[in-house]
């Protein structure tokens, strides 16, 4: 029987634009996506937009009823800037009640709210005068934080500012997946630079409320980086894999510093971010208080054969590599690897102060579920079972290990809209029927979740 502390966190995360539906109503202004699927809905997967998400904005009360049933004590979810602040400064009131709502009915149902403030949705406003590429957005965020602690901080005792805040550089910036979907890799490095500022001026603004009960932190996706050999040109490749991928915003939000081997990457390359005097300073005062940290695949690197100089995008300091015989989920194409989680919290451990760390994201994305059906119209994924406990049993692992990791909340807890992707993969412990109202149905997965949650932990 593999054991987890009596005050381990069990739940599941999602966001506010993947989950709540009504996304240009009920006062709510357009993120980036609602104007994006108005410019190119054949972009989107079955041209299912940010509307067609999994209407949590009217099913919340039954669904934290399905979370109590599960015995979650926990869950991560975000406030959408869009529905809380329209224009930027003026409170939509509807908006703020349906998350006082939320977030209280979370808590009177022993269900922690853990809200992230950012997960890749840019208010189309913001994005008009040039989103995270200008100063602006800086304090315009902070001032979105600073209105989002005072609404609920009575109600909300863990906070994180962003969520995986490489997605929306490297996406929006290098790789064309989210919008503006331009690849200008100075713009990512200055599109990074004042995320990580928005983050240090959240940090800020929560530090001068002196709630001496709250915590707030960040969420990263994390994986150390594997080299293809041994060889000095594939161990400088996770070198600058690393400081890219894992130290850019880990370094600054738990040790305070940017590390000085990444400035010297980028002044090299002419790279380097506008900044401003009180950045250092600021960056140094402002540190978390927890890390979460989500894990799907791991990240593997060789080298790179073709190089320019100065570097126009990160393949020009590593590539990745295809590592012949793994193990893959054929829906994601990803690889999985659950002995990276067991590395992560060693990582965590010997260069991270230790500091409290949980798993805010893991999970397995399937497509056409509905082809491991039963008689009786459940999902039978043992897929997803197996692989919540391979990682599971790396993750005891590390805890024994002495890493300081106090939850575990996989993606998710009923099925979302996913970007582009729409509802091609299904994640959630409940199967969400858009075709049908929406109506929820619960899955093996959900099943096996709760007796893990009941014995807090699981046999081999």
């Amino acid at each position: 029987m593999r054991e987890f502390s009596k005050a381990f966190l069990w739940g599941a995360a999602a966001s506010a634009p993947q989950t709540e539906g009504h996304s240009l109503r009920n006062g709510k202004s357009a993120s980036t996506w609602d104007e994006w699927f108005k410019l190119a809905p054949e972009k989107f997967n079955e041209q299912q937009g940010p509307e067609d998400t999994s209407n949590v904005y009217e099913e919340y009360h039954e669904d934290i009823q399905r979370m109590k049933e599960l015995g979650m004590n926990s869950y991560r979810t975000s406030i959408a800037w869009t529905r809380l602040l329209p224009d930027g400064h003026t409170i939509n009131q509807e908006g703020a009640a349906f998350y006082k709502s939320y977030f209280s009915e979370l808590k009177a149902n022993g269900i922690e709210p853990i809200i992230n403030l950012f997960h890749f949705d840019m208010p189309w406003w913001l994005m008009d005068k040039g989103g995270w590429e200008v100063r602006e957005s800086v304090e315009a965020f902070a001032f979105y934080a600073k209105t989002a602690f005072d609404l609920f901080g009575d109600t909300v005792t863990y906070w994180t500012t962003f969520n995986e805040p490489l997605v929306h550089i490297e996406c929006g910036y290098l790789y064309g997946y989210h919008y503006p979907a331009i690849v200008d890799f100075k713009k990512a490095i200055q599109v990074g630079y004042h995320t990580l500022m928005a983050h240090v001026r959240a940090v800020e603004e929560f530090r001068r409320l002196q709630n001496d009960s709250g915590q707030i932190g960040i969420i990263l996706n994390i994986s150390p980086a594997y080299p293809k050999s041994q060889s000095a040109e594939d161990l400088k490749a996770k070198e600058l894999a690393d400081l890219f991928n894992t130290s850019s915003f880990l370094d600054p939000a738990v040790h305070g510093t940017i590390p000085k081997k990444l400035i010297a990457v980028l002044k090299e390359n002419g790279l380097i971010p506008v900044t401003e005097e009180q950045d250092k300073a600021l960056i140094k005062a402002n540190t978390v208080d927890f890390i979460g940290l989500n894990y799907y695949q791991p990240r593997r690197v060789q080298a790179p054969t073709d190089t320019h100089f100065p570097a126009e995008t990160p393949e020009d300091f590593y590539l990745p590599y295809d590592l012949p015989g793994k193990r893959i989920n054929p829906y994601r194409g990803w690889e999985i690897y659950p002995e990276a989680l067991y590395d992560v919290a060693v990582m965590m451990k010997e260069h991270y102060n230790n500091i409290p760390w949980y798993v805010s994201e893991n999970g397995m994305g399937v497509a056409e579920e509905e082809g491991f059906m039963d008689e009786h119209g459940m999902i039978q994924d043992d897929y997803r079972i197996d692989f919540m406990k391979e990682h599971l049993r790396e993750l005891h692992k590390g805890i024994q290990a002495g890493s300081n990791c106090f939850g575990y909340h996989t993606w998710t807890f009923v099925d979302c809209w996913s970007w582009l992707n729409g509802y091609r993969n299904r994640y959630g412990f409940y199967r969400v029927a858009i075709e049908d109202d929406f109506k929820r149905s619960l899955k093996k997965s959900g099943l096996w979740y709760k007796e893990l949650i009941e014995k807090n932990g699981f046999s081999d």
